[in-house]
């Protein structure tokens, strides 16, 4: 029925022939949700749908471990100085971190809990079952990888990031100047609000002519997962288990819905950095952003962690898979290849109804050279680095 009413969109413009309109409903069948169609002639997501997971590149993935046998050899501390370790490395970097505000690392004790949930929100993402895992003690940044933090690893190593070697990242609509937005033709099928932007980077999260001078305390965007583990080698840290993440997002608590209970906002008090209003036309920002907030803001959970769920989504180690076994497990690490990387957590760009994601349990993913203006990470270690003790 979409593919109908693209057609016909298509043939009332007259934009193109009946044999070229042929071969682009071929085109569109075959490519599922990777395709790109001119804006204006795009299905609807579904309802559960944010068209995040949509964002992904084609061609281009690697279900190897190729990029972090590169990586290793790049960004390891044998060849670039932990981030405190070299003056002359420090001196180039242009701004310093407020004082505590840096890397910081927080135990996470070992234990067990119960990961995934019997009552999944959306059930296609492989939520449920309910399981009994195992988790040894390890270290969990504090807060997401900041802008800041990432331009000390770039100005350390002169790393380019996907979205600046592809010359281009994806991008809300509703971010973007109206400069810019007139300029772009095309918008992602499953969720016309996401635009391929030219420029778009890092250091541009909203466009070639925005930048991060006044959003250094923000979390990094637009950060592939090969980027992310690029960054984690260069600071002697790793990228968290899927099921490290969800038992760190948890703060000790069992079977809650949000790292602090069941309750999106306990006492009229907002915990989290996502959408309030209608999506994708209004977000009231009643939470006090329209957009990502500092990583430090809003309380953090049980373990002292901040913004688990809400502002970026954060990549984690895992392979992608949706069937998961009810036997207990000690330390999973998820399937030993694949096509699609997981990520957790939601964005400030999650609704309930357009990506109920902003749960402990929920889960999405993207190939591991996608990029977007809502998409970052933080750190895991199994021992904290030598340049923090």
């Amino acid at each position: 029925m979409a593919l109908q009413s693209c057609a016909s969109q298509l043939v009332a413009g007259h934009r193109f022939s009946a044999s070229n309109l042929a071969l682009i409903v071929l085109l569109i069948v075959f490519s599922e949700f990777h395709v790109v169609l001119p804006e204006g002639c795009n299905s609807p997501a579904p309802s559960s749908e944010c068209g995040c997971n949509s964002l992904n590149r084609d061609g281009n993935d690697r279900g190897d471990d190729s990029f972090h046998k590169e990586a290793v050899k790049k960004y390891s501390k044998e060849k670039n100085a932990n981030p405190d370790d070299s003056h002359e490395r420090r001196r180039e970097v242009s701004t310093e971190p407020a004082p505590g505000k840096l890397n910081q690392m927080v135990l996470i004790p070992g234990g067990a809990f119960l990961m995934g949930t019997d009552e999944p929100g959306i059930p296609q993402d492989g939520e449920g079952p309910a399981r009994r895992v195992h988790i040894q003690s390890f270290y969990m940044d504090m807060y997401e990888v900041s802008n800041l933090e990432f331009e000390k690893f770039v100005n350390a190593t002169g790393y380019l990031t996907e979205a600046e070697k592809f010359g281009d990242s994806f991008v809300f609509e509703g971010l973007l100047s109206d400069k810019v937005k007139n300029e772009i033709k095309q918008a992602v099928a499953a969720a016309p609000w996401w635009l391929p932007v030219k420029g778009a980077s890092w250091r541009h999260p909203y466009g070639p002519d925005s930048s991060i001078a006044d959003s250094l305390e923000h979390p990094v965007v637009h950060v592939s997962w090969n980027d992310a583990l690029a960054y984690c080698i260069w600071a002697s840290k790793r990228l968290p288990t899927e099921a490290e993440w969800e038992y760190a997002c948890r703060g000790t608590l069992e079977n809650r819905l949000y790292p602090w209970g069941n309750k999106l906002n306990p006492k009229g008090q907002h915990y989290a950095n996502i959408w309030q209003g209608e999506f994708p036309n209004k977000n009231t920002g009643e939470d006090g952003y329209v957009r990502s907030c500092p990583v430090t803001s809003f309380p953090s959970n049980g373990y002292g962690l901040y913004n688990m769920v809400g502002n970026a989504w954060e990549w984690t180690a895992d392979w992608w898979n949706v069937h998961h076994t009810t036997d207990e497990t000690h330390n999973p690490k998820g399937p030993e290849s694949g096509t699609d990387k997981v990520k957790k957590g939601g964005s400030y760009m999650c609704h309930k109804s357009h990506c109920y994601r902003y749960r402990c349990a929920a889960r999405s993913q993207n190939t591991p050279d996608s990029s977007a203006s809502n998409l970052g990470f933080r750190c895991a270690a199994d021992s904290l680095p030598s340049y923090l003790h």
